[in-house]
């Protein structure tokens, strides 16, 4: 006989409650750019009205709320669930675009939250979208990339009890590392690393345009753009990406997202002096080496001429030129490993071929304890070593040979490779699965006619939160063709994606509720 055991979802549902409280103070900041450029504040109020209404009804379910296991499982999932939920109602009172659109604003509201930058905005632009609406949508994706409920627990301390678990389970990566005695002091540090560097990346893209070298970033682009970099995001004010931009631009760019795809616990040792904790690191090598080597061959093709499409714009200024077959080269794979998602160049104009490389950069992902998105480097690199001690004992079947971390020598757990393995497998199964559905749902789509590749690259993007795909979500397109249906469905895919989708499914299971 099974026995039921009690999940407390009131417990759950107040917490999120206090959760929504606190973060529709966030709404303050695109309300005094509305003031300040004289537009309408109406959106905002009335979406800071409406969340703290939500988070006081919520609130008031259980007044002495407990955080055990399984009630963590489900406020990270309803915390990523509701919350963007709630971040459709600016876009909604604004009724703007095709993002007044109920189905088109929780895309775009899931897509900015996940940092996936996935659109379905038909014009980017802030002729059609105030400045301040277009500010809450780059927010949202600021918001989502360190994490949610790591803020909360930085700020509350009735979250601090089950802090461990919250960011476990909701920062991306394999495991969390306590970088200070107390949860809440490691939840605060991620944070304040994220914001510096945040600051830093505003100093640098608006320091361009004072030297006279970046005539188009304004104070509000670089704000903008601050906002979208270090989440590994990729939302843009601008309708063309970072395309819109000088190359100077382009390269600083680049140093940012490198920066916020890798592990944020690595900056805390180094700033604590141990900065040989960066250098040493067999992830952060590992993931330096894969940008270097997707962004090498990218660029030889794009030099060659062989990686471009016949489109005479790009054929008479990449090929030949060194700088700019780098630059595009190593932009486009920095920006698809660490899932940034924006763009130097529409890629749309390269060769299948060299968007096949790009297809297969968007599984790889930056670092664990990072802002990226997909599989993730650490992941690779232990199933490499597994794979590696197989063959060995294939040959030595007697012989005990534990798989190690490089650099440390660390010996991994079994049980962790075993959950890596298990992740693996389901990424890829849903992988599959929703490419085929998202194909066959095209074909029933008036006026979408979707290639194989397409269907591919649209899964990816969204379950691997990378953001633009090849072909008709390419990065200068959006994903608006797509019926209503296939759009709810990569909601689905954006918000299990974001939480590494386990975090997701175990809510789902039976065993979950029941002993």
């Amino acid at each position: 006989m099974i026995r039921r055991i009690h999940v407390d979802v009131r417990s759950s549902c107040r917490l999120l409650g206090t959760v929504l409280k606190y973060l529709s103070l966030t709404l303050l900041f695109p309300t005094v750019v509305a003031l300040f450029y004289r537009e309408n504040p109406l959106p905002f109020l009335v979406a800071l009205v409406v969340t703290v209404a939500v988070g006081t009804g919520l609130e008031r379910l259980e007044p002495d709320p407990s955080l055990e296991h399984r009630e963590a499982f489900l406020l990270v999932a309803l915390t990523w669930l509701v919350v963007p939920m709630v971040g459709t109602v600016p876009y909604l009172v604004a009724g703007t675009g095709t993002i007044a659109h109920p189905v088109n604003a929780l895309f775009e509201s899931m897509s900015g939250f996940t940092t996936t930058g996935a659109t379905v905005m038909g014009d980017i632009s802030v002729e059609t979208h105030s400045r301040s609406i277009m500010m809450w949508r780059q927010l949202t994706q600021w918001l989502g990339g360190m994490g949610i409920l790591v803020l909360m627990v930085a700020i509350l301390s009735e979250l601090s009890v089950g802090g461990t678990q919250l960011i476990r389970e909701e920062a991306p990566g394999i495991q969390v590392e306590k970088l200070t005695p107390r949860i809440r002091q490691t939840a605060r540090a991620l944070w304040l690393i994220y914001a510096c560097f945040t600051l830093a990346a505003v100093v640098v893209y608006y320091g361009l345009q004072l030297v006279g070298l970046a005539e188009n970033m304004t104070f509000y682009n670089a704000v903008a753009h601050a906002l979208t970099t270090l989440p590994t995001g990729g939302f843009s004010p601008e309708g063309r990406s970072v395309e819109a931009f000088e190359p100077i631009v382009q390269w600083a760019v680049m140093l940012f997202m490198i920066i916020a795809g890798t592990n944020f616990a690595l900056y805390w040792y180094a700033w604590r002096g141990h900065p040989e904790r960066l250098t040493s690191n067999t992830e952060f090598r590992s993931y330096l080496l894969s940008m270097g080597v997707v962004g090498g061959l990218l660029s030889v093709l794009l030099f060659l001429g062989v990686g471009l499409a016949i489109t005479p714009e790009y054929v008479a200024a990449v090929p030949g030129s060194l700088e700019r077959s780098l630059r595009h080269g190593l932009f486009q794979a920095i920006a698809i490993v660490t899932t940034t998602g924006y763009a130097s160049m529409d890629f749309n104009t390269w060769s299948e071929s060299t968007q096949a490389i790009l297809l297969f950069a968007m599984f790889l992902g930056g670092s664990a304890g990072s802002a990226a998105g997909s599989i993730k480097i650490i992941r690779w690199y232990v199933v490499q070593q597994s794979i590696r001690r197989e063959l060995f004992t294939v040959v030595h079947p007697n012989a005990v040979r534990p798989v190690r971390m490089g650099g440390t020598g660390d010996v991994i757990d079994e049980q962790a490779i075993h959950s890596i393995f298990v992740f693996i497998a389901l990424f890829l199964t849903l992988f599959v699965v929703s490419t085929v559905l998202l194909f066959l749902d095209a074909h029933r789509t008036a006026g979408l006619e979707l290639s194989a590749l397409e269907a591919t690259s649209a899964t990816i993007a969204t379950l691997g939160n990378v953001g633009p795909g090849v072909g008709v979500v390419g990065p200068m397109n959006s994903y608006e063709p797509f019926s209503r249906a296939a759009k709810l469905y990569m909601v689905f895919l954006m918000w299990i994606g974001r939480l590494e989708i386990l975090s997701v499914l175990v809510i789902l299971t039976p065993a979950y509720w029941r002993s």
